[in-house]
């Protein structure tokens, strides 16, 4: 895929608003790439705390903002849409997994079936990218596990032949290494600067061979 002078939205949480970063304007993955590749416009929609699937009960009016219904609230004219999400899913919030057979957006299948069902209609003609969640500190809380969230993905996006960056298998991000929390990740979950590079560097190499 050619990049230079291409318009693109980035749909996510905190790693995408660059919560980690020391410098919000420059340093977020997605401005590296808009900086390095000439695109034309990089327009970043993230939001901290939000999730993909939509909540039962109300938890925060900022973290309820979840992606389905911010869709159409994106530019319109993107060449590019990247959506990066599906740690706060693990996180926190009521919305249960789900299976693949779902179609509400209520748990996390149902939410990234009509996610890209939306994403799908509002963008025929467009490149559609979904990247994996990454490895952070704690992975398992009770029966719920990220990995799940990471295969979801995987699967939902399989089925619209949606291409997936796999940030979980290939972003060389594991906290549990202590050299690679100091380096990259301080917090045990949001990239540093140096985190951000690693992201850039392999959705850069992604895009490209597309």
């Amino acid at each position: 895929m050619e990049l230079k002078g291409i318009k693109a939205n980035f749909l996510g949480d905190s790693m995408t608003q660059g919560q980690g970063v020391t410098d919000q304007e420059h340093n977020i993955f997605w401005q590296r790439l808009k900086r390095e590749c000439g695109l034309a416009e990089a327009r970043g929609y993230g939001i901290s705390g939000t999730r993909i699937a939509r909540q039962h009960l109300r938890e925060d009016p900022q973290f309820d903002q979840d992606f389905l219904s911010r869709v159409e609230a994106m530019d319109d004219d993107a060449d590019l849409i990247v959506v990066f999400g599906g740690t706060n899913d693990f996180g926190h919030g009521d919305a249960p997994l789900g299976v693949m057979g779902d179609r509400t957006p209520y748990t996390f299948y149902g939410a990234c079936h009509r996610l890209m069902q939306n994403l799908i209609t509002k963008y025929p003609e467009s490149q559609i990218v979904f990247m994996t969640p990454i490895h952070r500190k704690v992975e398992i809380k009770g029966e719920r596990k990220l990995h799940d969230f990471v295969v979801a993905i995987r699967q939902v996006a399989e089925y619209y032949g949606i291409p997936v960056l796999d940030l979980y298998a290939t972003s060389g991000l594991q906290p549990e290494v202590k050299i690679i929390t100091e380096k990259y990740c301080p917090d045990g979950l949001h990239p540093n600067d140096a985190g951000h590079e690693k992201i850039y560097k392999r959705l850069r190499g992604f895009l490209e061979a597309l």
